[in-house]
């Protein structure tokens, strides 16, 4: 992997130089579980082309529907406490088996819904078996996977990005007929999923030592995560803009939203597996984060403000710094601190995924009290105020990071899951 500091560090051999040889020869364990990761991550951005579909079939304003997020985020956030504790007691395999249960009846629910609260509270039920999943999928594939660490995190952050790139296009695809049958088309994948994990996964080993509730906020008290943290969660506000406003925006028919989302998610997954690695490489992983928050500051500004065309080609262009942001943020949240790497991207995502539960709540809000330009201009300043953390608190998230990074064992480090978002 690569170093979250500003220096370049190896542990190992670098899949993307040694070959794909070993990353696409895997066992069926893997294929399974990453192939139920790809439908997880589909489930953020599957309602992305849909929602002016829901907001019509529903009677319900962008400001109602945009809940679907909030609610889905804010279970996330604290859902994040509670991964650890659950499976350093049940087990990997249980861990994500009834994430998927959760998933597929939650997701079939939705399809049902007679009204807006309904959606939001069964997207609610969602989020908190879409966290039981993601939280537990990284260390069961790379548990499971041949060819080392490094190869299975690549397989693991080509699911997400192929996830987040294929939602949306579910969504339209399925969402053009009816509002409704995107949430019947996730439940019955996650169902297969279930199937797949069932059959090919075995059970996974326990942790030696049972996570508790509370660990994930000790390690908070570390400042180089404390500030990873903060600066995430600036920026997730920013993300979450782009993914949850801009579609009343745009305004446009699922189809054509649903592409528009699509190439979004494509530069997302090409940026966060190809691009940034070797950016982190050249330059550092700091400076690196700090240039892609600012130029995600300005697009974003200017999809506020442009005509109807830049608007889209300026949603599409944000992928390309959400990618390169993800990865960054990742990387930072697992080698900045001497918590444990489970416990610690806990801690991180509990603090960053209150953000993306905020921002598709206020950015509504925010247009009806100013004009449609002014949200983003706000997203625009949270990604320039994640950034000037990056730069204040710089010596915070560098001191001891690779000294620290060196010291974790593999094991440990592939015990925690990559970022969506």
């Amino acid at each position: 992997m690569h170093s979250s500091t500003g220096t370049t560090r190896h542990t190992e051999a670098d899949p993307l130089e040694s070959g794909s040889g070993s990353l696409l020869r895997q066992p069926k364990a893997v294929w399974a579980t990453a192939g139920a990761s790809v439908v997880a991550f589909m489930g953020i951005g599957l309602v992305d082309p849909i929602l002016p579909s829901i907001a019509k079939g529903l009677d319900a304003d962008a400001s109602q529907v945009s809940l679907l997020f909030t609610s889905y985020f804010l279970i996330t956030a604290f859902a994040m406490l509670l991964t650890g504790f659950v499976s350093s007691r049940i087990g990997g395999k249980r861990t994500l088996l009834l994430g998927l249960a959760l998933v597929v009846v939650f997701a079939a629910l939705s399809g049902t819904s007679g009204s807006v609260g309904e959606l939001v509270g069964f997207r609610a039920g969602w989020g908190l078996g879409n966290a039981l999943f993601v939280s537990t999928a990284l260390a069961v594939i790379v548990g499971a996977a041949a060819g080392g660490s490094a190869a299975a995190i690549l397989l693991y952050e080509s699911a997400l990005g192929l996830g987040m790139a294929c939602g949306p296009l579910l969504g339209a695809l399925l969402g053009n007929a009816s509002w409704r049958y995107p949430f019947f088309g996730t439940a019955a994948l996650m169902a297969i999923g279930f199937l797949c994990v069932s059959l090919f996964l075995k059970p996974q080993p326990r942790p030696a030592r049972k996570t508790s509730i509370v660990d994930p906020l000790r390690a908070l008290g570390h400042g180089g995560l404390a500030s990873a943290a903060i600066s995430a969660f600036f920026y997730n506000y920013t993300f979450f803009t782009v993914l949850a406003f801009t579609p009343f925006v745009l305004n446009m028919t699922p189809y054509r939203s649903g592409a528009v989302f699509f190439a979004w998610g494509l530069l997302l997954a090409v940026f966060s597996v190809l691009v940034a690695p070797r950016l982190q490489k050249r330059l550092g992983s700091l400076k690196v984060l700090g240039a892609s928050l600012v130029l995600l500051a300005a697009d974003v500004v200017v999809l506020g403000y442009g005509d109807h065309t830049t608007a889209v080609v300026c949603t599409i262009l944000s992928g390309a710094f959400i990618g390169v942001n993800n990865t960054v943020y990742t990387e930072l949240a697992l080698g900045v601190s001497d918590a444990p790497r489970p416990v610690a991207s806990a801690g991180y995502n509990f603090v960053r995924w209150f953000a993306a539960a905020a921002a598709p709540f206020f950015a509504p809000k925010i247009e009806g009290w100013t004009d449609v330009h002014i949200p983003f201009v706000v997203a625009g300043v949270t990604a320039v105020a994640g950034a000037l953390v990056v730069l204040v608190r710089r010596r915070a998230l560098t001191h001891e990071a690779e000294a620290e990074a060196q010291e974790h064992a593999v094991e440990d480090s592939v015990s925690v899951f990559a970022d969506a978002g």
